[in-house]
C-alpha cells in the first residue's frame, strides 16, 4: 500500500461534500480548527449546494471531488459528512492524477465507499476518522479531533482498550479494511466488492434494524467474506432499532454468532464509528490485533512508502554532506598550492 504524505504546517487541505448537504455554520468549527493547525483550508465550489438531501447534484459533488483529487497542492481531502450519496459519484471520478500525487482521504460512514475503492483498487491508504460535521471543542468529540490531527501530522496510532463483551481472544496480523457495515454490504457484487481474505476487518453502523444487521452478516458469511479473516474489530453499533416483535438479539450477539465457528481474534467495543469517541484508523495499513480478557491492543505498522518530502530530505542531507566535504578538500588544496 502507498502511504500519502503526512501533513506539515502550511499545507493545503480541502473540505468537500460527497453525500448529504451541509451549512456554513456546520463547517466553520472544522475550518477554524484546521486553520489553527497551520493548514490552508480550501472548500469545494459546491460545498453548500443543495439538491434535496444531497450537497448539490451528482455532477456538482463529483466535480468538487475531482478538482481536489487532481490538484497536487492539496495534501488531504476531508469529507464534510456522511449520509448517503458517495456511491452515486464514484463512477464519475478519474483517479489518474490522484495516483500520481496520493493524498489522505478522511471520513467515515458513507465515505466507506471511497475507502474501499481506493484501498482495494488503487492500493492507497485512507483515513477512517471524524469529519467536519462532528468537530467539537469538548469531550470525546474533541479527543477524536486531536487524534485526527496527530495521525495526519505523522503519528503512528496504537490503541489499548478494554475488551468488550462477545470478544474472542487471540492474535492476528493483516491489512486493516472496512468501515460501515451497510456500505460494505451495498458494494457486494460490484467492482468494489470487498476482498477480505487475510485482512483485519473493521465494522460499525448506525440506525439499522437488528434483523437487517443479521441479514448483512449472513450475506457476508454466505459470500465467504468472514471465513478467511485474520481478525475482526467491531466499533460502534449505535442507535439500533427493533420491530414490535423483538428480534431477540443485540447487534453484538448477531455479529458474534455469525463468526463463532472461526478461530481468529474478535474485538468488540473499539472506539470508532457513529459516536463521539471516533478514533482514527488507517485503512490499508498493516496492523496487529491482540485480544485478551485483560485488555486488547491494535497496533499499526509504520508507513510502507515514506512521505516523498521526507524521502527528499533524507536524500538531500547526505548530498549536502558530500558536497561540503569536497568543497573543504578543494579549499585545503587551494591553500596548499596557493
Amino acid at each position: 500500500m502507498i502511504s500519502p504524505a503526512f501533513l506539515q504546517a502550511g499545507d493545503k487541505v480541502a473540505i468537500v461534500a460527497t453525500a448529504r448537504k451541509v451549512s456554513p455554520a456546520e463547517m466553520q468549527p472544522a475550518i477554524s480548527a484546521l486553520e489553527g493547525w497551520g493548514l490552508v483550508v480550501e472548500t469545494g465550489s459546491n460545498l453548500y449546494a443543495v439538491e434535496n438531501q444531497y450537497a448539490g447534484s451528482d455532477q456538482q459533488r463529483a466535480a468538487d471531488l475531482q478538482q481536489v483529487l487532481d490538484d497536487p497542492q492539496i495534501r488531504a481531502i476531508v469529507c464534510a459528512r456522511g449520509g448517503y450519496g458517495s456511491v452515486r459519484i464514484l463512477d464519475k471520478l478519474d483517479f489518474s492524477e490522484f495516483l500520481k500525487n496520493p493524498k489522505w482521504i478522511v471520513g467515515y460512514s458513507d465515505i466507506t465507499v471511497l475507502h474501499t475503492y481506493i484501498n482495494q483498487q488503487l492500493g492507497i491508504e485512507t483515513l477512517h476518522a471524524t469529519m467536519p460535521i462532528n468537530f467539537q471543542s469538548t469531550g470525546d468529540a474533541a479527543l477524536s479531533v486531536e487524534a485526527l490531527k496527530s495521525v495526519l501530522f505523522g503519528e503512528v496510532p496504537g490503541y489499548t482498550i478494554e475488551t468488550g463483551n462477545h470478544s474472542r481472544n487471540g492474535y492476528g496480523k493483516g491489512v486493516l479494511m472496512g468501515g460501515n457495515l451497510s456500505i460494505l454490504y451495498s458494494m457486494r457484487g460490484t467492482p468494489g466488492d470487498p476482498d477480505t481474505e487475510g485482512k483485519i476487518l473493521f465494522l460499525e453502523d448506525l440506525d439499522e434494524y437488528l434483523y437487517h444487521i443479521d441479514r448483512m452478516m449472513m450475506n457476508l458469511k454466505r459470500g465467504d467474506k468472514l471465513s478467511r479473516l485474520a481478525g475482526l474489530v467491531v466499533g460502534g453499533m449505535t442507535k439500533m432499532n427493533d420491530n414490535s416483535t423483538a428480534f431477540g438479539k443485540t447487534a453484538g450477539e448477531i455479529i458474534a454468532e455469525a463468526v463463532k465457528e472461526y478461530n481468529y481474534p474478535v474485538l468488540f467495543g473499539f472506539p470508532a464509528g457513529h459516536q463521539d469517541k471516533n478514533m482514527p484508523l488507517i485503512l490499508g495499513r498493516e496492523v496487529e490485533l491482540s485480544v485478551s480478557s485483560s485488555g486488547s491492543n491494535l497496533r499499526f505498522e509504520g508507513p510502507s512508502v515514506s512521505d516523498n518530502r521526507q524521502k527528499m530530505k533524507s536524500l538531500f542531507k547526505p548530498m549536502v554532506f558530500i558536497t561540503g566535504f569536497f568543497l573543504l578538500l578543494y579549499l585545503i588544496y587551494s591553500l596548499l598550492v596557493g
